[in-house]
């Protein structure tokens, strides 16, 4: 077993999943009660990407949040710096161009698609700013970014009930599922050290990014921001 700390080394964070990628889908399933399959369809929705068009899915995994795109004719790319994730990934899409990378530091050339998404995975990156400039980097002019990311319940009184799930209910659950129960320990406490909307959204802005907006999703347990790279000229 290995999980990760929030200081997020990025050697723990990828061999932390590294040991869940076998079971890792089906955990998230179970764990998120099938409201997964209702976020990456906001954000294939979000994406608006049309056949033809190239797409970075960055922190892909095994590639399920990449796979409507494929299956809509768009050129996507799931990245991730998890090898066993990619792995997974490969056995079960291996028309996907899986590719190793690291978020802060990608191997990709500058405006070299048309959009970039990233599902669940800012929240694991060590540092966020480096992340969303490369996005920046390598986004061409008028082009997307959609992050969707775990964030906070906007009702005073469900972020309560939701809180004592991530804290006390979720660990349990994780020890019937999961391969590597721990790793949903730190994955709690990294949803709970996680800024709220409007803060992503400055950090967002201060990347570079323009047109910056958000909704939420589950009533703010998860938030889709959205944003534009600015046009030259």
């Amino acid at each position: 077993m290995s999980r990760a700390s929030l200081a997020k080394e990025p050697k723990d964070v990828a061999a932390m999943f590294d040991d869940v990628a076998g079971r890792y889908d089906v955990t998230n399933d179970v764990l998120s009660l099938g409201q997964d399959r209702l976020w990456r369809r906001a954000v294939h929705e979000a994406v608006g990407a049309r056949a033809g068009e190239r797409v970075l899915d960055i922190a892909a995994g095994t590639g399920t949040s990449s796979e409507p795109f494929a299956d809509h004719g768009v050129c996507v790319v799931p990245a991730d710096f998890s090898l066993g994730m990619l792995r997974v990934g490969k056995q079960r899409r291996p028309d996907l161009p899986f590719t190793a990378a690291d978020a802060m530091r990608l191997p990709f050339a500058d405006d070299a698609f048309d959009a970039v998404t990233m599902s669940f995975g800012l929240r694991n990156v060590a540092d966020v700013d480096a992340a969303l400039g490369e996005f920046l980097r390598l986004t061409r002019p008028g082009g997307r970014l959609v992050i969707c990311e775990f964030s906070h319940p906007t009702n005073r009184a469900f972020r309560k009930v939701y809180t004592e799930y991530l804290m006390r209910s979720l660990p349990p659950v994780a020890r019937r599922v999961s391969s590597d129960p721990e790793s949903y320990v730190y994955l709690a406490e990294s949803i709970m050290a996680w800024p709220a909307q409007r803060e992503l959204a400055e950090r967002v802005r201060a990347a570079g990014w323009t047109d910056v907006a958000w909704r939420n999703l589950t009533g703010g347990i998860v938030a889709l921001h959205r944003a534009t790279a600015p046009s030259g000229g």
